[in-house]
């Protein structure tokens, strides 16, 4: 799975069963693992409680998905911010993310509730349309297109996500545009096709720190596979924003964070998002800690302090967490005038 919004999961499928029966309360008949259960000695903060999502914006958003059965990860994950988000937060500036490529991931991440099956169904191929149409009517500033993992398509989906970003920009040229990327198998040339459909921003996520990766991705995920996927899609374009996210709980240390931190300076990313892993059910990741707020401070002003251009930290915030607001706005913006002045 491309998102790491599925840090907030509810309930969710690890595996899908392939129609075999099973025994056990989970999908597939999986029980328990070394790294799966809840801890008891670990409990939930009442920070991390948020209000049901509500709002005129938010049911427009719903409803129209809902006729073009289109998806989302914010409900597809369960995400918290949904409601701020959908209807425009704080600053006023709404934003979605879409889930392409069908609703079922060829990846079983730890960490993730997004259900996962070898063989999914192929992808819609009025999706890109019907996706840019109803975005196009949404009114919304700026748009995340996320996708499942699908390692079973020979370029990985990048293809069916560019058509889509040239669709909506078609329909909506002033519309900003974030793909929040899998790795494509590492596959270079799926990055290319993506970097040059004319979105604004390029994010894929490492999800963690370097040695947790076995622990917490799929096997078919790598850290360097990762930081090779972000470091070309910023030198394929010049001024192109990129981004990426890292879950904190998961049993990191301080240096092996700032390490992270480090390597994704190293290769110029713009953008981290870092937030709270939430345990979708007993049979995903332990949750080892819980982060304090002021924690999530420290780290914001020391990864503004070491170059990145903005950091969103916070238990709260995940990958996509109000993707659209100003700051980020503005660097797009400062790009576009700064590429049409040369």
């Amino acid at each position: 799975m491309a998102s790491s919004s599925t840090m907030a999961g509810s309930e969710g499928k690890l595996f899908e069963s392939d129609g075999r029966k099973t025994a056990g309360p989970y999908p597939g008949g999986m029980g328990l693992g070394l790294h799966t259960g809840r801890d008891p000695n670990v409990k939930k903060p009442g920070w991390l409680r948020q209000k049901a999502p509500q709002g005129k914006r938010f049911e427009e958003v719903k409803g129209s998905l809902s006729r073009l059965n289109l998806h989302t990860v914010c409900e597809e994950a369960q995400c918290p911010n949904i409601g701020e988000c959908w209807n425009g937060g704080g600053d006023g500036i709404a934003t979605a993310t879409i889930m392409l490529l069908g609703d079922t991931c060829t990846r079983g991440c730890r960490f993730c509730a997004v259900k996962t099956s070898r063989n999914p169904a192929p992808p819609d191929p009025m999706e890109p349309e019907n996706t840019a149409k109803a975005i196009a009517s949404w009114g919304v500033d700026y748009i995340v297109l996320t996708s499942v993992d699908r390692d079973d398509l020979p370029d990985g989906g990048s293809g069916h996500f560019a058509q889509t970003v040239e669709t909506l920009k078609e329909l909506k040229p002033e519309i900003m545009i974030e793909c929040l990327t899998s790795d494509f198998r590492g596959d270079l040339k799926a990055v290319d096709v993506l970097v040059h459909s004319g979105l604004d921003v390029f994010a894929h996520n490492i999800e963690t720190v370097k040695r947790l990766q076995r622990i917490v991705r799929d096997p078919r995920a790598g850290y360097e596979q990762s930081l090779s996927v972000l470091k070309h899609a910023k030198i394929s374009k010049e001024g192109m924003i990129t981004k990426t996210s890292i879950m904190l709980g998961l049993g990191e240390t301080d240096d092996e964070l700032k390490e992270a931190m480090d390597d994704l300076r190293a290769i110029d990313v713009d953008i981290l998002t870092l937030g709270q892993y939430l345990q979708p059910t007993p049979l995903h990741l332990t949750v080892k800690e819980y982060v304090a707020p002021e924690k999530f401070a420290f780290w914001k002003e020391y990864g503004e302090a070491i170059g990145f251009r903005y950091v969103a930290s916070g238990p709260l915030v995940r990958s996509s967490y109000r993707a659209g607001e100003l700051f980020v706005q503005t660097m797009v913006k400062e790009r576009s005038k700064s590429l049409s002045s040369q």
